[in-house]
């Protein structure tokens, strides 16, 4: 069975093509479900808005829902569509986040961490003068905020969890002990994580995560989901076989996606 989880589309404003030029590209592709997963509002925020050019408006989240279930319907013959959502995770900003997915008929929400003491993590200039030191602080914090998301139960996946090396590749070069933590916690919670190819598109290179921390989220029962992370429709399903390869040889068996908040296991 082939799956893809994480996309977007231009309701966020950094992306290109409507809901249905995405589906369109799944059955193209020969996808079994295609997962809707574009970037949720800043619903702690007291602005509709605040950030046009990175997530859809509050007023706009009710529309996208029915947008994905109306599509839902026109193409139930061709390929299962699934609703979800890519959400920020900000701590002790859980409550309007929480609300707002639980007032839906979601199959899933990925949870990301895409900013840390304020600052999007890809955002190049964070980086300008720091040391060793500094950089490890940020890692340290980055993954703090993964393990808080887990603990939250307000996910079905983790999106990109080493997204940090982005456009800053020296980030996975820091050694910190919060990772194999995170790593833990996310395995005891039952939280999916995804293996997302759009680090290539990035300076790192390569999917997020790492073939390392796979290793390492296997040693900690931690399971896995697939997603291209498109921003334009022809890399919806990018590298899928590819990943089902890699799993393989890491010593994976299964990954998995969502229905109605509920993981749906297949085999590599």
């Amino acid at each position: 069975m082939k799956f893809d989880l994480h996309n977007h589309h231009d309701r966020c404003g950094h992306a290109e093509g409507t809901i249905e030029d995405y589906i369109q590209a799944a059955i193209r592709e020969k996808l079994d479900v295609i997962g809707i997963s574009d970037h949720s509002p800043f619903f702690a925020s007291s602005e509709e808005h605040p950030y046009p050019r990175i997530t859809m408006a509050k007023g706009e989240f009710p529309v996208y829902i029915e947008e994905i279930r109306q599509l839902k319907e026109k193409y139930i013959n061709d390929i299962e569509v699934l609703i979800g959502v890519e959400s920020d995770y900000f701590p002790n900003q859980e409550k309007p986040y929480r609300l707002q997915y639980d007032n839906y008929p979601m199959d899933y929400v990925i949870g990301s961490v895409h900013f840390v003491n304020g600052i999007n993590i890809f955002d190049t200039s964070r980086w300008d003068g720091m040391d060793d030191a500094d950089i490890r602080q940020v890692k340290e914090e980055y993954y703090r905020q993964i393990m808080l998301s887990a603990k939250s139960g307000m996910f079905d996946i983790l999106g990109h969890i080493d997204a940090l090396k982005g456009y800053f590749p020296y980030a996975a070069e820091i050694d910190t002990p919060k990772v194999d933590e995170a790593l833990r916690v996310i395995g005891q919670e039952g939280t999916a994580i995804e293996i997302n190819t759009s680090g290539k598109t990035k300076y790192c290179g390569g999917w997020y995560p790492s073939d390392d921390l796979l290793e390492r989220a296997l040693y900690y029962s931690v399971p896995v989901t697939f997603g291209s992370d498109a921003h334009v429709p022809e890399r919806i399903g990018e590298d899928l076989e590819e990943v089902q390869k890699r799993l393989k040889q890491i010593g994976y068996r299964s990954w998995r996606f969502f229905r109605q908040r509920r993981p749906v296991d297949v085999y590599l």
